[in-house]
């Protein structure tokens, strides 16, 4: 047998379990979206309630993604991955019994809790075990599963609740996940490389309650406060996030400074590449999931479309996304260089068209399908540059880091967009073509951000010759593939 052959099998192999498991987490994002409704009907819970069942989930996996990276760079990224899973999948099963809405709550928040230990693994999988053109394809497939994640939730969520399959109603959208995560475990168990890397350090457990508590004062009062018709307690709590949150950083800074291992390491923020392909990313996303939640609301209210109509012209949105992570390993590196600014472009082009010209049917399909690509090749292009500019050493922070980022602008994009559009008085119309131009200049500024980005990392490789080889020589050597 070559031995060439069996280790890229091997390595298809590995990237399969990973990204099933990233597809696992993102399904269970979206589909609980539309089983909602149903479970109203079955479990009869409060509105705050049934809010704590669709986002309780979110909220857990937010607050602690950062931890589970370090968790794994700590313990081993393959023992993190598979106990995630199995923590997941156990949680599934109680979601899919739970008698009454306080059991379903508690299951989402363990079901959050694992997704954050299992995700992280992903990416920093990825970012150890690839390198070069295989990295890039890597990254690439990990783009196309979180899109075709989020439509296959979409549309498994409506099929298995309308199917009322065994005359269960909304159960089987969390059942399904047992037999996939138990079959995916055994795979896992097979198939990740072992974790001879894992250091033995010390969790930093203030660094957790310090970034746990910042998150939540952040998340909760932008999740829940817009909903709330932004009540006096959401207000104190932003602001009190800003001060928590300065503190985690003063604390890893100075674990950091003595040696030790912080938390997260903020040192790869130090990096321009770094930090400015992680703000464009947080501006695109934000727009990303804003839309979907802008866009249902004026198709339903304005136009009368029913929520079929609303969910699946946005199909052509979320797959196109997926379309670039593949595309871009295919492209001359010429052109890939200049991916970001170009998706970013197109994608404030596109949220104009919309605006003024407010499509509907076929015309609107297709433009939020090149808008899609638009956004998948830009957030695509700047994963592959932060990576690849990041020392593997700083996999797990960067993994974790990117996620958080993610999660968070996402929430902070539906809060800020949803409040603008529903604050804004006169015609829906009007107001949907406020929102829409709003959004293309927050994507000109993740434009401008991913340009920056670019002519910083062209200083570096005019000014920083003599480390880049050793620092190419530093991923290598953590590399297996």
């Amino acid at each position: 047998m070559d031995p060439s052959n069996d280790g890229a099998r091997r390595s298809r192999g590995m990237l399969a379990v990973l990204l099933l498991g990233q597809f696992m987490v993102n399904v269970d994002t979206a589909i609980v979206n539309v089983a909602g409704p149903a479970v109203q009907d079955d479990l009869h819970p409060s509105g705050g309630a049934l809010e704590l069942v669709v986002s309780g989930y979110t909220l857990a996996y937010a607050v602690l993604l950062v931890t589970g990276a370090r968790l794994g760079d700590a313990r081993g990224h393959r023992r993190m991955f598979l106990l995630g899973l199995a923590v997941f999948t156990a949680a599934s099963l109680a979601c899919g019994l739970a008698p009454v809405t306080g059991a379903l709550v508690a299951a989402r928040l363990v079901q959050g809790a694992a997704g954050a230990l299992m995700v992280p693994q992903v990416l920093s999988g990825i970012q150890i075990h690839f390198t070069g053109k295989a990295r890039a394809r890597a990254q690439g497939m990990l783009v196309l599963t979180l899109s075709g994640g989020a439509v296959a939730g979409q549309v498994l969520g409506g099929v298995m609740v309308s199917a009322d399959l065994f005359g269960l109603g909304w159960r089987p959208v969390f059942l399904v996940n047992v037999p996939v995560g138990a079959v995916l475990l055994v795979a896992g168990a097979r198939l990740l490389p072992r974790d001879a890397g894992a250091r033995a350090g010390r969790l930093d457990l203030g660094g957790v309650a310090l970034l746990s508590a910042g998150v939540l004062l952040l998340t909760v009062p932008l999740m829940f406060g817009r909903e709330a018709g932004w009540p006096v307690w959401t207000w104190p709590s932003l602001a009190a996030s800003v001060p928590v949150l300065g503190w985690f950083v003063r604390r890893q800074r100075r674990i950091a400074a003595r040696g030790g291992t912080p938390l997260a390491d903020l040192r790869v923020l130090a990096r321009p590449v770094v930090a400015w392909s992680l703000g464009s990313i947080a501006l695109a996303t934000a727009t990303f999931f804003a839309m979907m939640f802008v866009l249902a609301l004026y198709l339903q209210q304005s136009l009368g479309k029913s929520p079929m109509f609303s969910g699946l012209v946005l199909v052509p949105w979320v797959a196109a996304f997926g379309v670039g992570g593949p595309l871009l390993p295919r492209l001359p590196a010429r052109i890939t260089a200049h991916a970001p600014v170009a998706g970013y472009l197109l994608l404030a082009a596109v949220y104009l068209a919309v605006g003024l010209a407010r499509p509907d049917g076929a015309p609107l399909a297709v433009l939020l399908g090149f808008g899609g690509l638009g956004l998948g090749l830009g957030f695509a292009s700047q994963l592959g540059r932060a990576t690849a500019d990041a020392p593997a050493r700083f996999a797990p922070d960067l993994s974790g880091l990117i996620n958080t980022n993610s999660q968070l602008s996402a929430v902070a994009g539906v809060a800020a967009f949803g409040t603008l559009y529903l604050g804004l008085g006169g015609p829906p119309r009007h107001a949907f073509t406020v929102v829409m131009a709003a959004f293309a200049g927050t994507a000109l500024a993740a434009c401008a951000a991913a340009f920056a980005g670019w002519v910083a990392g062209r200083r570096e490789d005019a000014g920083d010759q003599g480390s880049r080889p050793a620092r190419r020589a530093d991923a290598t050597a953590s590399s297996r593939v």
